[in-house]
Parts: structure tokens; C-alpha cells; sequence
């Protein structure tokens, strides 16, 4: 059994449910939440942003005897000169923010606690890994300033969604280098905080074909009536629609007369290397995340449905928080913060093809090159029993 390490947590709210619920939890109270296995971490000191009527946290503290901090500097030093903390989790969902006025992204605090943590790691000159919870911030100049910092002071940067790591049915992972002639997801639910998740599990595929992990070279995104024109125009495949609505679960239904409202959109991307690619958000039609790809060679397309625990204790938070526990433990990312960078920069630009009634984005600064790694998702063959449901 490896050392339990003393982590802070900096998060905008602790309440029932949310993502510090979730994550912290997990920490404090076992990968279900029952007092069972869990992580070899140890929360030491908590940061909430806003305490709310329903806050969680100082009750927590209570029980499980970590330090409430007023300061994300108290948190990682306990106000001594060194840090007293060998992680730190920046959790920065849910909470009272403002939304951008003109393409209305939640303006959640995620580049203030990073630079916030930063600001201590110079002061005590040392630093340890960070974990930032999904996107690294509603503004791609903030995203590149955090993702530059951390490879200038060499801080172990992790980043991104739980749906990478969550149980994928049927069980599909690309080998390196698989060619892809097209690919579709499909997701639900908010443009921008549910968009995120789909654009996540769209790249954790696409980013192992050959030529996958280059980035994007421009962005349209179209609401309503313009999906369908959109179609018409050949530009999004009604083929692997249908394949990636009849991977989620219940009777499939008849995507040909699905007709999109205002409150659904597709995000079609041009990538570097000459894909096309598309992701729905099929709200009305899904409730599902989905992704089905056509593969050269093959006659039927493949897909997986992304299997997430929608009651507590949210499982597939489990999942995410054994690859911030082995990033925390041996100071080397479970997969790259370049993944999540590019999916911010995506979402960013989607957001705001959307403010100006689907205009195409150019995106230079997207062209985004890493290398995957081999992360287990849920239920791959080499993952832990403790991921199972």
C-alpha cells in the first residue's frame, strides 16, 4: 500500500452533489462513499470560494478533521514558508458565477485558482501537481496562460473530464494509428458545461487514429433549423447519427424525423489532418453520450455508449480520481493536459460560432500536437476491481 499524501483542495462550492462533493468525497470517504477502499490521499485543508446555505464542507471538517483555510495560500501552507501539501485538486463547478454577456459561458474562477496556487509554489519555490476539474477556463487566453505556466515551472498538469474513464459498452479502444474516415458523438444538455463532456469523449477516441493528436483547423457551430441544412449539405453523417443513437440504451428511435429545436446544436469540426468530424447535442432526441466512428476497411461502424453512475455515488468520479491519485503520487500526468487544452480552445470557439449565428471559426492557434497515453478507462481489462460497479 503506497503512502496516503496530504492534499488541499481549492473549490467554488461544497455542496450535496457537486464536483467537490464528488471528488473530495471520494477522498475523504472511499470511491463509494461508504467509508470503504479509496485513494491514497488524505485531504489536509479545504478552500471554498462561496459557502452557500447548503455547504457541506465545515461539517466535513468536523467529522474528518482537515483545516478549513479563508486563503488558497493558507490551504497549501498552513501559513508557513514551505508547502505542506503533496497535491492540489482545483475544483471550480458549480456556484453563483456570472455568464459571459455575449455567448453566455459560466465565468467560473478556474484561472484565478490556478494562478492563486502558482502564486504560492513561487513564494515557497517549490511545486506539486494540479489537478483542474474539466475545461481549464470559459476563455482560451486564460487556458494557453495556464497551460504555458505549467510547463515553465515544470508542474504536473492534469486536467479534463470523467468521461474518458468511464465505462465505455461496448468496450472500444482504437490501436495507434487506426484510420478514421468519419466520426460523430452525441451529447446533451448545455451547450457549454455538457458540450465539454462530449467534446472530451470525442477526443479521447479520435486522438489514437494516425494523424489524431494534431488538433483542429477551424469550427462551425449551428443551432435549430441550420442542422439540418447542414446535413443536407453533407457535412455531418446521418449514418453514424442513427449508429450512435441506437448504442445507448432503451429501443432506438427514428433519428431521419428528429427535427432540432433551438436548444440543440452540432459542433463540426475540421481537423489538422483533413477530418471531418461532427459532435450533436441532441437534446429532445439523447440523454446519452455517444460516439460512432467509420474506420477504414470496415463495412459497419463501430461506437460505445459512455456509461456514467447518474445517482450517488456518481462512480465514474471513482474513475477520475485514480488518475489524479497516481498523478498526485508518482508526479507524472495519467494522460496529457494537451487534450484538454485543445477541447478548451474547441469549446471556446464553439461558443462562439454560436454568438454569431454559426459562423466558421479559422483556429491557428488550435493546432495542438501531443502524444496519448494508455489510461485505462472503467472497464478495460487491466483496471482495478475498485472501478467496477
Amino acid at each position: 500500500m503506497r503512502r496516503k499524501l496530504p492534499v488541499a483542495a481549492v473549490v467554488s462550492v461544497y455542496t450535496p452533489n457537486s464536483h467537490a462533493d464528488v471528488i473530495v468525497g471520494k477522498i475523504l470517504e472511499g470511491y463509494r462513499q461508504d467509508g470503504g477502499v479509496g485513494p491514497d490521499l488524505e485531504l489536509v485543508s479545504l478552500f471554498t470560494d462561496q459557502v452557500p446555505s447548503q455547504d457541506m464542507s465545515r461539517e466535513k471538517a468536523k467529522l474528518h478533521g482537515f483545516r478549513i483555510s479563508e486563503t488558497v495560500d493558507d490551504a497549501l501552507t498552513f501559513g508557513k514558508d514551505r508547502l505542506q501539501v503533496a497535491g492540489v485538486l482545483c475544483i471550480a463547478e458549480h456556484g453563483d458565477y456570472e455568464l459571459t454577456p455575449e455567448t453566455g459561458q459560466r465565468m467560473y474562477p478556474r484561472r484565478r485558482f490556478f494562478d492563486d496556487v502558482v502564486r504560492v509554489f513561487r513564494r515557497c519555490d517549490q511545486v506539486v501537481p494540479v489537478f483542474n476539474d474539466k475545461h481549464l477556463s470559459y476563455r482560451w487566453d486564460d487556458a494557453k496562460a495556464m497551460y504555458d505556466t505549467a510547463r515553465e515551472l515544470s508542474i504536473p498538469f492534469l486536467a479534463g473530464s470523467s468521461l474518458p474513464v468511464a465505462w465505455r459498452e461496448p468496450s472500444l479502444e482504437l490501436a495507434t494509428g487506426t484510420e478514421i474516415e468519419a466520426a460523430l458523438s452525441i451529447g446533451y444538455g448545455g451547450f457549454e458545461d455538457y458540450g465539454f463532456h462530449a467534446l472530451e469523449a470525442h477526443q479521447c477516441l479520435l486522438e489514437k487514429r494516425s494523424g489524431g493528436a494534431t488538433g483542429i483547423t477551424a469550427i462551425r457551430a449551428l443551432k435549430g433549423d441550420q442542422i439540418r441544412q447542414a446535413e443536407a449539405a453533407g457535412e455531418w453523417s446521418a449514418e453514424l447519427f442513427a449508429t450512435a443513437r441506437r448504442l445507448m440504451p432503451g429501443h432506438p428511435e427514428d433519428t431521419a424525423s428528429w427535427k432540432p429545436a433551438q436548444n440543440s446544436a452540432v459542433y463540426l469540426l475540421e481537423h489538422q489532418d483533413g477530418l471531418k468530424s461532427a459532435v450533436m447535442m441532441a437534446n429532445g432526441l439523447a440523454d446519452q453520450f455517444t460516439t460512432a466512428l467509420k474506420i477504414k476497411g470496415q463495412a459497419e461502424p463501430a461506437g460505445t455508449w459512455f456509461r456514467l453512475q447518474e445517482e450517488p455515488p456518481f462512480g465514474h468520479f471513482a474513475c477520475l480520481l485514480r488518475a489524479i491519485d497516481k498523478t498526485f503520487q508518482t508526479g507524472q500526468v495519467a494522460y496529457p493536459i494537451e487534450r484538454t487544452l485543445l477541447t478548451t480552445g474547441i469549446l471556446d470557439r464553439v461558443m462562439q460560432s454560436l454568438a454569431q449565428d454559426g459562423k466558421r471559426i479559422e483556429t491557428p492557434e488550435l493546432a495542438i500536437e501531443y502524444s496519448p497515453t494508455n489510461w485505462p478507462f472503467a472497464n478495460r481489462d487491466d483496471s482495478p476491481s475498485c472501478m467496477q460497479k
